[in-house]
Order: structure tokens, then sequence, then C-alpha cells
């Protein structure tokens, strides 16, 4: 492999831009250490162009080729990685697909959240937000400290799911009640915005569909009226030779 000058080594790269940064070509308003020279201490490039085998998380099934010539397949494909609670999420969102249109909160506190969380104690936790991911998270506890099977286990924290989600309704309900009682004004539903859209929508169609009907209507009246017309105009045309 043919080598260039020292400096431009991937070894050095890091070394070079330190030193070209620090001459004096450049104005004093220029930042001397611009973000990339941190990422670039901490990460260096590789010093081969070939391309490195990904680390494996299992044993990769490899097959041995009919022929040499034929280099096996996915062979620097990393493994799928997967976690436990996978499967359990796939299974809950998939019988309750109206969960995905909640709002989520993404913002943690140091990004070690799970250590302030006891899912002994149900689908309440600190800090989060009844969704889904308390179904999992709290049918995962059940199946490995409770012994339950997966099906036992989902059906125990969705029952608490539904009590709390019922619970929460009815709260919103009541409030909503109480500030309306006192003169609040929230404005119209989505339910009544969407039956208003619908309605517009359902008027639009009716109108075209009825300029449709008239407008067949009077080509099929014109199309008869030609035809009963025709014989009187052969007549007088005979009639004039």
């Amino acid at each position: 492999m043919a080598r260039g000058p020292s400096r431009l080594l991937a070894s050095r790269v890091h070394q070079t831009a330190t030193e070209s940064l620090a001459s004096t070509v450049y104005p004093k308003t220029y930042n001397p250490s611009p973000p990339w020279v941190a990422a670039l201490a901490n990460i260096p490039p590789s010093e081969i162009w070939t391309r490195p085998y990904p680390a494996q998380h299992a044993l990769l099934p490899i097959r041995l080729p009919k022929s040499r010539k034929t280099p096996p397949k996915n062979l620097y494909r990393p493994t799928k990685i997967e976690h436990p609670e996978d499967r359990l999420r796939k299974q809950f969102y998939s019988d309750h697909p109206w969960e995905l249109a909640r709002p989520k909160l993404l913002m943690e506190i140091d990004g070690k959240d799970a250590r302030y969380r006891d899912w002994s104690k149900g689908l309440r936790q600190p800090g989060m937000k009844l969704s889904g991911e308390s179904v999992v998270q709290r049918q995962l506890y059940l199946m490995q400290h409770a012994k339950m099977t997966r099906a036992q286990a989902y059906d125990v924290a969705r029952k608490e799911f539904y009590k709390l989600r019922r619970f929460e309704e009815t709260e919103a309900r009541i409030a909503q009640e109480e500030a309306r009682a006192y003169g609040a004004y929230f404005g119209k539903t989505v339910n009544q915005v969407g039956m208003e859209l619908e309605d517009k929508e359902y008027n639009n169609w009716l109108k075209w569909a009825g300029e449709e009907i008239e407008g067949q209507e009077m080509e099929r009246q014109a199309a008869y009226a030609n035809d009963i017309d025709l014989p009187e105009v052969e007549a007088e045309e005979a009639a004039d030779v």
C-alpha cells in the first residue's frame, strides 16, 4: 500500500491539526479549538482501508460457498440486537394501536431514570407518565420475579393499565364538568370538528352529484330530440327535390 507524507498518516492527523491551529497564520479571532478536534483525538481515523469485521452478539451461521469465487453473504452485517422487551412491546401496541397517538415524554433527568422506578409497586412510577411502556416494564418484572408466564403477566399488567386509564379519563371528565359549571369554555371537541368537516365534504359531493345527474339528463334528452326530428328533416329535403 502506498503511503503519503508522514504528517498525513492516520496516527498523526490530530497532531497535524493541532499544530496547524496553533500557527500564527490564523487570525486571533479564529477559534483555536473547534469541536471536531476533541472528537478526532477520541476517535482517530482508521489506518487500514479494508472494512473491519463488525462485533457480533451471536454466532453467525456461515455457510461454506460452493465455489471459492463466491464469498459468503452477509458476512459484514452486524447481528440484530434484540431485547426482552421488544416482543412484549410489539404485542401491547398491536393490541392497543391508539396508544401510539398519545404524546410521549422523551426528557430524562440523568439518563438513569430506570434506577428510580420500582415496578413491584405497580404501573404508577415517579416522573413517568402512564403509557404502554409502563405495561411492558411491569409485565417483564412479573415474568422475572413473580415467575409468571408471558400470558399471565400480560393479563395482570393489562388489567392494571385499564383500571388506571379509566381513573384518568374519569378524573379529566369531572374536572371539565366542574370548569364548565364555573363558566369555562373549551371550544369544540374533536368529534364535533370531525363531524363538521365530514358534513361539509358530503354537501360538496351532493352538489357535484346533482350537477352531474342534471348534465347527463340534458344530454339524454338532447339525443332523444335529435332522433325524433331526423325523419321530418329527411321528408322536407325529399319534397324540395
